[in-house]
């Protein structure tokens, strides 16, 4: 059975529906956006991604990380499978744990230019030590539930 879509006035050119490569890079990937259909409303919109990876710029070993990513939109949302690409993009990029969390919220707060938005960064240990990076913009609107991020302090974090 088919349906048509339930909202055809969507930005045309945007990744969803279509095949499309994994980005080389972050810097290469693609953050659609979508209009945001509650503009006058605050609400919580959250993405976790508990598979995240890149490459130590060092060594190039791998480093993993459970993200929470947490935002209140203004007049767009960040379409969920360029996220998902965009994310994807940093497997083989070398960065430090810090440059990856803050420059993801960082890029996102530049696409989506969203009311607030924080990161949590929970990093798995690199040499016996967990960093977890948190960076958010502005102020939480008033009256807006934001529940914990999840993520039980290190304990093997499994």
């Amino acid at each position: 059975m088919s349906r048509k879509p339930r909202n055809p006035s969507l930005p045309a050119g945007l990744q969803l529906g279509h095949q499309v490569e994994m980005p080389a890079s972050p810097e290469a990937a693609k953050l659609d956006r979508v209009p945001n259909p509650h503009p006058k409303d605050d609400y919580l919109v959250r993405f976790a991604a508990p598979e995240f990876t890149s490459l130590c710029p060092i060594t190039g070993q791998p480093d993993f990380a459970h993200l929470v990513i947490d935002y209140v939109p203004g007049k767009w949302l960040v379409e969920s499978k360029a996220l998902k690409l965009y994310l994807s993009s940093f497997r083989n990029h070398g960065a430090f744990h810090e440059d990856c969390t803050v420059g993801i919220g960082k890029r996102l707060v530049k696409e989506i230019q969203p009311r607030w938005l924080r990161i949590g960064g929970y990093w798995y240990p690199r040499g016996g030590i967990p960093i977890d990076v948190f960076w958010q913009t502005g102020k939480l609107p008033a009256n807006l539930w934001v529940p914990d991020q999840g993520v039980a302090p290190y304990r093997g974090r499994g």
